[in-house]
C-alpha cells in the first residue's frame, strides 16, 4: 500500500475522484501545523513514512509547508514529490532530489500568469491612462498609439508558463522571439540562446522574463542589458526577482530603457517598505501574486490525480523535473 501525505483540505477536494484508487492508498493528512491524521486518528511524526508528498498552494498559504517538507526530508520512503511550484531554484529542492526523490512541477498557474502578462502589456501599449487623463479634463483629444499586432516581443523562458504566454501573445499577432535552451519554440518566429539575447533587445517593445533563476540568469538584467534595450520598451518579470539587478533597473528607468516595468517578483520578498520600487511612477508592483487565479487549484488537482494514476501504473510522470533544474549535473 502506498502512503500519501497531503493537507486535509487537499484530500477533501479530491477524495471522491481518487476513490477508485483507494485499495492501493493510505492517506495521511495534515489538518494543522505538526499534526498528522489517518482515518480520523492522530499519528506521531515517527509513525508516518510517506512514499508520496503533495505540496499545494493552499498548504503553503495555510502555513503547513514546514510540516509537509519536514516529514518528506525525515522519511526514508519518499519516492515522489508533487509541488505547486513551477520553478525549483530554492535550495530545498536540491536536497530533496539528492535523496533520490522524483519531483514533478506544477503547470497549473500558466494560464493565469499568461493572462497577467497580457493584461499589463496591453494596458501599457493602449493609451488607457492618457485617455483617462483627457476624460478627467473633459478634453476631446486624440490618442495615437502603436497597434499591439505591430509590436515585437521577447520572451525569455519557454516552459509551461512561457508557452501559455506565447499562445496569447501570438493571438494578438505580435512578432515573437523566444530565448531558451534547446530546439526552436514552436510558437516563436525565432529562437535564440541566452548568450545571444543582446541581439534582440534593441528591437523589442515588450520583454517578458519567464525563466528559471540559475547562475547563468542571475542579475542578467543589468546595466548592459538596459543600455541595449529599445527606448520605450516594457519589462515584465514573472520569473524570479533575482533575474533583475534592481539598481540597474532604476538607472534604466531614468533613461527610458525600459519606459515601464511590471514586477511581480523581487530580490527581497516581501518588498521592504522603504524600497524605491514602491513609489516609482514607471513601475507596477504586485506581491508575487500573478499566479492567484481561481482556476489554479482545480487544474493542480487534476494534474496530481493524473500523475498519481501514472505513478501507481509505473508510467512516466507529467512535468517531471530534471536534475539540472535544481543545480545537479
Amino acid at each position: 500500500m502506498t502512503q500519501i501525505l497531503m493537507s486535509e483540505a487537499s484530500h477533501h477536494r479530491i477524495r471522491d475522484r481518487i476513490a477508485h484508487l483507494a485499495p492501493k492508498l493510505e492517506i495521511v493528512t495534515v489538518p494543522e501545523l505538526n499534526r498528522f491524521v489517518r482515518n480520523g486518528v492522530d499519528l506521531a511524526a515517527g509513525d508516518i513514512a510517506p512514499e508520496i508528498v503533495w505540496n499545494t498552494q493552499e498548504a503553503y498559504q495555510g502555513g503547513l509547508l514546514p510540516t509537509l517538507m519536514r516529514a518528506l526530508l525525515d522519511s526514508p520512503n519518499v519516492r515522489w514529490l508533487q509541488t505547486f511550484n513551477a520553478g525549483l531554484d530554492l535550495p530545498i529542492f536540491r536536497r530533496i532530489m539528492e535523496k533520490g526523490v522524483r519531483i514533478t512541477k506544477s503547470s497549473a498557474q500558466g494560464v493565469v500568469i499568461a493572462e497577467y502578462v497580457l493584461a499589463h502589456a496591453l494596458s501599457l501599449i493602449v493609451p488607457i491612462d492618457a485617455q483617462k487623463a483627457l476624460q478627467a479634463r473633459q478634453e476631446w483629444g486624440r490618442t495615437q498609439y502603436r497597434e499591439v499586432s505591430q509590436t515585437r516581443w521577447l520572451l525569455v523562458g519557454y516552459g509551461a508558463i512561457g508557452e501559455q504566454i506565447a499562445q496569447r501573445a501570438r493571438a494578438f499577432g505580435v512578432d515573437l522571439t523566444v530565448v531558451r535552451r534547446g530546439s526552436d519554440a514552436g510558437l516563436a518566429h525565432r529562437t535564440l540562446p541566452l548568450s545571444r539575447i543582446a541581439e534582440a533587445l534593441p528591437d523589442s517593445d515588450v520583454v517578458v522574463l519567464a525563466c528559471a533563476l540559475t547562475d547563468e540568469t542571475r542579475d542578467m538584467c543589468n546595466d548592459a542589458f538596459f543600455a541595449a534595450l529599445k527606448p520605450g520598451a516594457i519589462l515584465i518579470n514573472i520569473g524570479r526577482g533575482g533575474l533583475v539587478d534592481e539598481d540597474a533597473l532604476r538607472r534604466g528607468l531614468d533613461a527610458g530603457r525600459p519606459a515601464h516595468a511590471v514586477l511581480d517578483v523581487f530580490q527581497t520578498e516581501p518588498l521592504p517598505e522603504d524600497h524605491w520600487i514602491w513609489g516609482h511612477p514607471q513601475v507596477r508592483v504586485s506581491a508575487h501574486t500573478s499566479n492567484s487565479g481561481d482556476g489554479v487549484q482545480p487544474r493542480a488537482d487534476i494534474q496530481f490525480i493524473e500523475n498519481l494514476e501514472r505513478y501507481l501504473a509505473g508510467e512516466p510522470l507529467m512535468n517531471e523535473a530534471e536534475p539540472s533544474e535544481v543545480g545537479l549535473a
